[in-house]
């Protein structure tokens, strides 16, 4: 089992590199994921990241990639910094899989997207 180290806390992950505990997520876990997989994290990550969680509190569900398109992009454009085309270039390792695990969430959720 992989874990990250982060602040004197360790964060314990599963085989696939995901969090175990939706509960252990904070903006350092995304950081330090992000940092792992070669991202530095922008505005524009963090505005997906952040309505991933959000709707994930609300629906326990990830969003479906056409709600995380249509609402993010929305969100990125009214946010002026980026738009909804470049969506899935945020997250290169595989789009809303990969903003599933820097969200923190699990993966029996995140493999409708």
């Amino acid at each position: 089992m992989h874990a990250l180290a982060i602040n004197g806390r360790e964060i314990p992950l599963n085989a696939k590199g995901l969090l175990q505990n939706f509960e252990d997520w904070d903006e350092d876990v995304a950081r330090a994921m992000a940092d792992e997989d070669g991202i530095e994290l922008s505005d524009c990550h963090w505005t997906a990241i952040r309505f991933m969680r959000e709707y994930y509190q609300e629906f326990e569900i990830p969003p479906s990639p056409k709600t995380m398109a249509r609402e993010v992009g929305h969100k990125l454009v009214e946010y002026g910094k980026c738009n909804g085309k470049k969506l899935q270039e945020l997250f290169p390792k595989g789009g809303c899989k990969h903003a599933c695990r820097i969200a923190g969430l699990p993966m029996e959720y995140c493999h409708s997207c």
